[in-house]
C-alpha cells in the first residue's frame, strides 16, 4: 500500500506531502489545479522521463519520495534480487532530479531506473488518462489475456519466444551459408591458403613477447655493454676507485679491532655480508657482459621472425592467440566445405526440428489462452453489467493459426455488443470513449483480483461518464477498494462521494509565486467540495444539502 507521497520543487509544487489511507482515496480539484501533476510525480519516482522545465522556478533540484508498506511475498522477493530488505516493513523509493541528471534510491541504496521499474510492477498499477484508448489496438488485447493467464501462460510464452528466436537464428545461418559451387570453391581455396599460412608458421603463445625482449636487448647491445662495463669498474675490485676494493680495505681495517668489543664483531658481520653481496653482483654482471656479445646472424633471424609474426597479426588478429583461433576457424570451414551438402542437410534438419518444437509450444500457449479466454469473458461480462452495460455481450476471441511471431500464432481480439439484438463486433468499432473507459475499468477490476498488487491508481477513469452510469462506476471502484488501495482522480461527484479519504488539490498565489497544495478534507469541507463538483458556484444551504444527500447515498451504498 502507498502510505505517503512527498514532492519537493516540482512544477508548481514547492513542498507537498500526502498521507494516503487504505480503501478508496479520492483526489479532486479545479481544472488546472495540478491533479494530474500528482500522478505525474509518482511516475517520475518510478523512472519516467524528467524534463528540465518540470523543475520549479529557481530550484536546483526536485525530489519525489514514495513510501510503501510491503507485506506481499512478491515485493520481498524483488527486494532480495536487488540485495535489499524492507525497513520496518516499508519500502522507500526516492528520486532526486536535476537537469541532465537524476539519482534513484530504494531504502537509501542507489539503484537504476530499470530496477525501480521492476519493483514498481509488484507495488502498484497506474491507469493514465488516455490508457483506455490502447484498447483500440488488438496487441493490447493479447497483453491483457496473457496477464489474466498469469503463470499458466508465462512458461509457455517463454518457450514460444525462445523457440521463435532459435528458428530465426537458424534461418539466418542457413541463408548466410547458402552458396553455389563456384563460390564454395573460392571460399575453400581462400580458407585453405590462410590455414596453411598459419599452420606453417608454427606459432607458439608468448613467442612474440620473448622475441621482442631479445630484439630490444640486441638492438641496444653496445649501449648495454658500455654501461655494464662502467658499472663493473665502479663496483669491482680492480683499481683504486672500485667499490669492491674500498669495501675490502674497510673490512680488513675493522677485522683488526673486533677482538676488543663484541659489537665490533657484529659490525664486521654486517660489512662482510655487504662485501659478499657486492661480489655476487660483480660475478653476475660479468656473466651478463659475456652474454651480450652481438651475433649478427641471430639478430637477423629474430628480426625476420618478428616481421613474420607482425604480418600475420596484421592479417588474422592482434595476438598470437587470436591468430591461432582464426586458424582453427579456417580449419572448421574447410571441414564444412569438404562435406558441404551433408552440412547444409544437417542445418535444414535442425531448422525443421526447431520449427516443430516452436509449433508445439505455440499449440500449448494457444490452448492455455483459449481456456482462460472463456473465464475472462465470463468475468468481464459480469463486471461490465455492474458498470451499467445492461444488455452487453462480450467475447475474448482467440483465433489460432496465424503467422508465427515471438508471441505465438494467435490473433486475440475483444468483441462486444452493447445493445440488445446487435451482433458482436470488434471493440474498437463499437465502443465510445465513455464505454472504453468502463471496459478498461472492468479489465482492471478483473486483473486486480488475480494479482497481489496492493495499490491501483486511476487518473480520470470516468471520462465520458455521467448520470446513473457514474453511480455504477463509483460502486465498482468502491468494490475494488475493499481488497485493494485505490487512488482515483475524478471530476464526478458520485465517485468523490464514495471516498474513504478525500483530498483537494488547490492552486494558490502568494505575492508573485503560485503553488499547488494538497490537503485532506472531511466533514463540512468535504461537503463543500462535493457541492462544487455538483456545479454550485456559491456555497448555499441548498448546495450543501444536495452534497450531504449525495454523501449519505454513497455511504448507504458502501454498506
Amino acid at each position: 500500500m502507498l502510505q505517503r507521497l512527498h514532492v519537493k520543487n516540482l512544477a508548481l509544487m514547492q513542498e507537498t506531502e500526502v498521507e494516503f489511507a487504505p480503501g478508496l482515496n479520492i483526489l479532486t480539484g479545479e481544472t488546472g489545479a495540478g491533479k494530474s501533476l500528482l500522478i505525474g510525480s509518482v511516475n517520475l519516482a518510478l523512472g519516467a522521463k524528467f524534463e528540465k522545465d518540470m523543475l520549479r522556478e529557481g530550484a536546483e533540484s526536485a525530489l519525489v519520495e514514495l513510501v510503501f508498506s510491503c507485506e506481499g511475498s512478491d515485493v520481498v522477493q524483488r527486494l532480495a534480487k536487488l540485495d535489499l530488505e524492507p525497513e520496518d516493513g516499508s519500502v522507500i523509493i526516492s528520486r532526486r532530479m536535476q537537469p541532465g541528471r537524476s539519482v534513484c534510491k530504494i531504502n537509501g541504496e542507489t539503484v537504476t531506473a530499470r530496477q525501480v521499474k521492476e519493483l514498481a510492477e509488484v507495488l502498484l498499477d497506474i491507469h493514465g488518462q488516455h490508457e483506455h484508448q490502447s484498447l483500440l489496438n488488438k496487441k493490447k488485447h493479447m497483453e491483457i489475456l496473457d496477464a489474466y493467464c498469469g503463470e499458466a501462460c508465462g512458461t509457455k510464452a517463454l518457450a514460444v519466444a525462445e523457440g521463435y528466436e532459435t528458428c530465426r537464428r537458424l534461418e539466418r545461418k542457413l541463408s548466410a551459408e547458402s552458396m553455389d559451387e563456384a563460390a564454395r570453391e573460392r571460399e575453400k581455396s581462400l580458407a585453405e591458403f590462410e590455414w596453411k599460412e598459419i599452420e606453417e608458421a608454427h606459432l607458439r603463445e608468448g613467442e612474440d613477447e620473448e622475441l621482442e625482449q631479445l630484439y630490444r636487448r640486441m638492438s641496444n647491445s653496445r649501449k648495454i655493454s658500455e654501461s655494464l662495463a662502467e658499472s663493473y669498474r665502479y663496483s669491482g675490485t680492480d683499481g683504486e676507485g672500485g667499490a669492491g676494493a674500498s669495501l675490502s680495505r674497510a673490512l680488513r681495517a675493522l677485522s683488526a679491532v673486533t677482538m676488543y668489543d663484541e659489537r665490533l664483531a657484529e659490525l664486521e658481520t654486517q660489512l662482510s655480508e655487504v662485501d659478499s653481496l657486492l661480489a655476487d653482483y660483480n660475478r653476475d654482471i660479468a656473466e651478463y657482459i659475456g652474454d651480450c656479445e652481438f651475433d649478427g646472424e641471430e639478430f637477423a633471424r629474430i628480426e625476420e621472425r618478428l616481421n613474420t609474426l607482425n604480418r600475420l597479426k596484421g592479417k588474422y588478429g592482434n595476438s598470437i592467440q587470436e591468430i591461432l583461433a582464426y586458424g582453427e576457424s579456417r580449419q572448421e570451414l574447410l571441414e564444412k566445405l569438404s562435406d558441404y551438402d551433408n552440412y547444409m542437410q544437417r542445418l535444414r534438419g535442425e531448422l525443421s526440428a526447431a520449427e516443430q518444437t516452436l509449433a508445439e509450444a505455440c499449440n500449448g500457449l494457444s490452448a492455455v489462452r483459449r481456456e482462460h479466454a472463456l473465464r475472462l469473458t465470463q468475468e468481464l461480462t459480469q463486471a461490465l453489467r455492474q458498470l451499467n452495460f445492461t444488455a452487453v455481450q462480450f467475447e475474448t476471441a482467440v483465433r489460432p493459426g496465424g503467422p508465427v511471431t515471438a508471441r505465438g500464432y494467435d490473433d486475440v481480439e475483444f468483441l462486444i455488443s452493447t445493445n440488445q439484438g446487435e451482433h458482436l463486433k470488434p471493440l474498437g468499432q463499437v465502443a465510445s470513449g465513455g464505454e472504453l473507459s468502463r471496459v478498461m475499468l472492468a479489465i482492471k477490476t478483473v486483473l486486480a483480483g488475480r494479482d497481489e498488487i496492493d495499490t491501483l491508481i486511476f487518473d480520470e477513469i470516468d471520462v465520458g461518464i455521467s448520470g446513473r452510469t457514474a453511480w455504477k462506476v463509483a460502486g465498482q471502484l468502491n468494490a475494488v477498494s475493499s481488497a485493494h488501495q485505490v487512488i482515483c482522480i475524478t471530476h464526478l461527484p458520485q465517485i468523490a462521494a464514495m471516498a474513504d479519504a478525500h483530498f483537494v488539490i488547490e492552486k494558490n498565489s502568494t505575492g508573485d509565486r503560485t503553488t499547488t497544495e494538497i490537503r485532506q478534507v472531511d466533514g463540512e469541507e468535504e461537503l463543500a467540495e462535493l457541492a462544487r463538483l455538483l456545479g454550485s458556484d456559491t456555497l448555499t444551504q441548498a448546495a450543501l444539502s444536495n452534497a450531504r444527500e449525495l454523501r449519505e447515498q454513497a455511504l448507504d451504498q458502501k454498506k
